[in-house]
């Protein structure tokens, strides 16, 4: 079987104001038992490797297999890191061993006098067989922001 070689990018941009002060929203990404307890939280997956390492030049792994599929595989390294302001990663992922993307991504934790106006701004590329994944990238993201704003709300 030959493997269609091709690319795609894609893009997209995800805004939530959440109900809590910047260093709040920050520290769940920052500190790593609280970014564990909202992490790809849920009963769709069952976690496996997990490392992380939050400063410029450190390296993040989540590993986790869905009940009803693959074995999913994430691996960021932080570039940018300013306390409070924003956090740079390029991070790549993996279905079932297969290499799926690489991505830039952007996290901005504005104030706003409701509490955070938090901005993930990405931008991938997507391998062979994966090439039209860019839409559930997006999709995926939406939820981990969601477990994020729940997480919060606690």
């Amino acid at each position: 079987m030959t493997i269609e070689r091709r690319l795609a990018r894609a893009g997209f941009t995800l805004t939530r104001d959440y109900p809590a002060p910047p260093e709040r929203v920050w520290d769940a990404f920052a500190d790593e038992e609280q970014k564990r307890s909202w992490w790809g939280a849920g009963d769709a997956i069952e976690p496996g490797e997990w490392s992380f390492d939050f400063r410029v030049g450190g390296r993040d792994v989540a590993e986790g297999t869905f009940h009803d599929g693959p074995v999913s595989r994430y691996e960021a390294t932080y570039t940018d890191i300013v306390e409070h302001v924003r956090i740079v990663t390029t991070y790549d992922m993996w279905i079932d061993g297969v290499h799926m993307s690489t991505s830039v991504a952007s996290l901005e934790f504005d104030p706003i006098d409701e509490g955070t106006r938090f901005t993930h701004i990405e931008h991938g590329v997507f391998f062979d067989r994966f090439w039209a994944d860019g839409p559930g990238r997006e999709s995926g993201t939406r939820g981990l922001l969601d477990a994020l704003g729940a997480y919060l709300a606690r």
